[in-house]
């Protein structure tokens, strides 16, 4: 496939009174959330009491379909993974042992389409690629996909952040978080590089994010 555009968020923090995680994660109100999918925490990050702090987030805008290697809800890993594109689709397979992805050809027009065809019930993710890696990043969680069946993700990259210390990197919500986002965008409508400001009202403990 073409090089993708990479994208960098970076957050940064100065003196924010106290020891405070930053959780990002693609959970915006889509039909199936918690039900036939589930969000994964995309990126972790804590930032410490006093001094500067800085969280550099660096992504493709290409997304990739893994075989997930699940543990305790935490995804630890891929089997396999293919790069591909919206209005396109791909068929896991399963030979002896080893998971494989067709390669992507002409889908459903707005949508990622994956077909199982491994003869057991299989559990993916969809995600996005990053610079220097073969893997993925997880950013959705489909469990128990069916044998022979399809999966169709028409997934808009709107990212959410979230103070809550709740959660590793990796791991798959369940359910809502239970606090309001502090910030959220569609990672499409950004430019390459932006920098936030992540701030804390010492009176209130009400956290903010600002564009630098």
């Amino acid at each position: 496939m073409p090089n993708a555009l990479v994208g960098h968020l970076t957050f940064q923090s100065k003196d924010l009174g106290k020891e405070t995680t930053l959780l990002l994660t693609f959970d915006s109100d889509m039909p199936g959330m918690y039900k036939d999918y589930f969000p994964v925490a995309w990126r972790v990050t804590t930032f410490g009491k006093e001094g500067i702090y800085s969280m550099v987030v660096t992504y493709k805008h290409q997304f990739a379909l893994s075989k997930s290697q699940i543990e305790n809800w935490n995804i630890t890993g891929a089997a396999t993974a293919v790069e591909i594109n919206v209005g396109q689709q791909t068929t896991l397979t399963k030979s002896g042992q080893v998971f494989s992805f067709s390669a992507p050809e002409a889908g459903l027009h707005g949508a990622l389409v994956a077909i199982n065809h491994t003869g057991e019930d299989q559990d993916i993710t969809v995600g996005f690629m990053t610079p220097g890696q073969f893997l993925p990043k997880p950013a959705l969680f489909f469990d128990n996909f069916k044998n022979s069946s399809k999966i169709t993700a028409q997934f808009t990259p709107k990212l959410r952040a979230y103070i809550t210390s709740e959660y590793q990197e990796g791991a798959i919500l369940r359910d809502a978080i239970q606090t309001l986002p502090i910030w959220e965008h569609d990672l499409t409508a950004l430019e390459q590089s932006t920098i936030w400001y992540l701030t804390r009202d010492q009176a209130t403990g009400h956290y903010t994010i600002t564009r630098a």
